[in-house]
């Protein structure tokens, strides 16, 4: 068997059914990688420094003597590692890349066909799937925004629209974070902005391949946690339209309650704190006293009117937010809700 160098395309396309093995720095990896790819390091943080100062200061050949060095010792644990992944995986056939295609993923890709495997290597390496991650935030998409005050279940019903079958962008879901100061709790801890992108990237391919009529998106601000939504994947979302659900304020209450209620007293204090120039220095007084004193119910009674005067405003400042905003009257938060939102024409 020869080693085959394919396309960004062909190599998205593949790694549905073959593992990704991505030979990079562990330090590489962990900023950001393709979602699904294993990382499989031909050098640690150290030896890859090393070899790059000498490639840079000395001369390739330097640089390649000492890479040897440092693969020579590793191709069994390399062979046998990849074993392992195949077999979990039931295919024989591997992807390898390395930053822009270039010899780590050469060296790696040469080993693992030398003993049996059907190897294919990503032309351009890493680099090529950031253009095309890029690539994909320039595409139209068909979106449907659910819009709602805070505690409208918005997520649970994008979950039950994906139930029904319906096409659905789980923004929050991507970047481990639920938007408001509370948003981190409970929640993995927040990647890198360049993979939270990788993984949008890849979830806007997927939905696209089969050419939904909408697809199904909560109403974000733009920043997530940490993140940022790129650009044109908001402006896009922002010139969308929006099924607004309207539901009585003490139910969406009820609903917040009973999803952070029984979090750490002091957790709640910290991310409301966060907020104290933005909630006001007596409102957020008020509501830390009353998470210190259990009265939970009081404490995010007033967090809540802070949160709806914030997305009332964010509401309306879009362009021709009269045509593009359906409101939809609710009588409670529920995953029923997701009828409403099928029944309601958007144009």
């Amino acid at each position: 068997m020869a080693v085959r160098p394919i396309d960004i395309e062909k190599f998205i396309g593949l790694s549905e059914q073959h593992p990704v093995l991505d030979v990079r720095s562990p330090g590489e990896y962990h900023h950001a990688h393709i979602p699904g790819a294993h990382s499989f390091p031909l050098f640690d943080d150290d030896e890859r420094k090393e070899v790059g100062t000498a490639y840079k200061q000395i001369n390739r050949e330097k640089a390649i003597k000492i890479g040897l060095d440092y693969f020579g010792p590793k191709m069994r644990p390399l062979v046998e590692q990849a074993e392992a992944i195949a077999e979990k995986s039931g295919s024989r056939t591997l992807l390898v890349h390395c930053w822009r295609g270039g010899m780590r993923s050469g060296a790696v890709a040469w080993l693992l066909d030398l003993y049996g495997f059907k190897v294919h290597t990503l032309i351009g390496g890493y680099k090529s799937f950031r253009r095309w991650t890029l690539d994909q935030f320039e595409k139209k998409y068909p979106f449907t925004l659910i819009g709602g005050y805070t505690g409208s279940g918005k997520t649970d019903l994008l979950m039950a629209l994906q139930s029904a079958g319906q096409s659905v962008l789980d923004l929050e879901g991507l970047a481990h974070h639920k938007g408001s100061a509370f948003g981190n709790i409970g929640q993995p801890e927040q990647p890198s902005q360049e993979q939270f992108e990788n993984k949008l990237s890849l979830a806007l391919s997927k939905l696209s391949m089969n050419s939904p009529d909408k697809i199904w998106v909560e109403d974000e601000s733009q920043r997530i946690g940490r993140f940022n939504v790129p650009g044109p994947i908001w402006e896009q979302m922002r010139s969308a339209a929006v099924l607004f659900l309207e539901i009585p304020f003490g139910e969406r209450l009820k609903y917040i309650v009973k999803g952070y209620g029984f979090l750490e007293a002091q957790r709640l204090i910290d991310a409301t704190d966060r907020i104290r120039k933005k909630l006001g220095d007596k409102n957020a007084t008020e509501a830390i006293e009353f998470i210190a004193n259990g009265q939970i119910t009081e404490a995010f009674d007033i967090l809540l009117r802070y949160y709806d005067k914030l997305y009332k405003k964010s509401l309306q400042n879009r362009e021709q937010a009269d045509e593009l905003i359906r409101l939809i009257e609710a009588a409670e938060v529920g995953e029923e809700n997701a009828t409403l939102l099928l029944n309601t024409r958007t144009s």
